[in-house]
C-alpha cells in the first residue's frame, strides 16, 4: 500500500532523510519511531504528498507521488485521513460541522447522508451527542477523539496519525489507542502512527519502525523491538539520554 524509495529531503544544509526506504501492506498498523528531529513527521508530510523528495520515489498503491502535479496529487490524497498532534479542529464549527467538514468538500452526498455518517463515526469514537457541541467545551481526549471521527468520516484508505496521545494523560492515552486499533479494524485501513509513547507503540503496532539519522535504524515487532541488543535501540526504548550528543 505504501512504500518509500530512497528518500532524501534536505532543508538548506541540514539532511532530514537520508535515504528512507519503507514498505507497509495493506491493512498493516506500523508505528514509527525515533527520537524528536529524527525526521518523522517529515515523512509522513511525504507519504501525504504535503512535501516532495529531494532524491527517491513515494509509492502509494503503486503509484510514484512524487512528480505528480497538484491536480492528481489532490486524487491521491483522498486515500487519506489525518489526525494531525493537535487535532486541528475550527474553533468556529460545532462537533458536527467539523466532521462534516470533508464531506461538504469532497461532495456527492445528502445531508440526511452527511447527518448519518457524522453520527456513526461520533458512535465508533465514543461520542455520541456531541454534535452541537463546540470544540471549546471538549478536553483534550474529547477533541482528539472528534479529529479521530474527522479522518475516518470519509473512510480513507490510510489513515495517519502524528503523535496520537501527546498531552493526554495515561487512562486516555490508551482510550485513544483502543480507538486507534477499533478503527483499523472497522474500516479496514492501513495504518501509520507516529509516536514517542512506549505503552502507545506495544499497544498499537504490529510492526516498528525506528527511525535514526535520517534512516530506517530497524525494524521488528514491539516484543522483538523492545529485547533488541542493538545500542541504538536500546538507548531509545529505556529513554537514556547520550550526553556526549547533547548539545547544551
Amino acid at each position: 500500500m505504501i512504500e518509500t524509495r530512497a528518500i532524501v529531503k534536505n532543508f538548506g544544509a541540514q539532511r532530514v532523510l537520508d535515504g528512507v526506504s519503507l514498505r507497509i501492506a495493506r491493512g498493516e498498523a506500523v508505528v514509527i519511531i525515533g527520537r524528536s528531529g529524527c525526521g518523522k513527521s517529515v515523512l509522513l508530510k511525504h507519504l501525504i504528498g504535503l512535501l516532495r523528495p529531494d532524491a527517491g520515489q513515494v509509492l502509494i498503491a503503486g503509484q510514484d507521488i512524487t512528480q505528480l502535479p497538484e491536480r492528481e496529487l489532490l486524487q491521491v490524497r483522498r486515500k487519506f485521513g489525518m489526525l494531525f498532534q493537535g487535532a486541528a479542529l475550527f474553533d468556529s464549527m460545532t462537533v458536527k460541522e467539523n466532521i462534516a467538514f470533508p464531506l461538504r468538500r469532497q461532495g456527492g452526498l445528502t445531508e440526511a447522508e452527511i447527518s448519518r455518517r457524522v453520527d456513526e463515526v461520533l458512535e465508533v469514537v465514543g461520542l455520541p451527542g456531541a454534535g452541537p457541541k463546540t470544540p471549546a467545551e471538549l478536553s483534550g481526549g474529547m477533541r482528539k477523539r472528534v479529529g479521530l471521527a474527522r479522518a475516518v468520516v470519509y473512510r480513507p484508505e490510510i489513515l495517519l496519525y502524528d503523535e496520537p496521545t501527546t498531552g493526554l494523560d495515561p487512562v486516555m492515552s490508551d482510550a485513544i489507542d483502543q480507538l486507534i486499533i477499533r478503527v483499523s479494524a472497522r474500516f479496514h485501513v492501513t495504518s501509520v502512527v507516529v509516536t514517542h509513547d512506549l505503552r502507545s507503540m506495544q499497544r498499537v503496532g504490529t510492526r516498528l519502525l525506528l527511525m535514526h539519522q535520517g534512516r530506517i535504524h530497524a525494524e521488528a515487532p514491539p516484543e522483538a523491538m523492545f529485547h533488541s541488543s542493538d545500542p541504538v535501540v536500546q538507548q531509545f526504548v529505556r529513554g537514556e539520554a547520550d550526553l556526549k550528543e547533547s548539545t547544551f
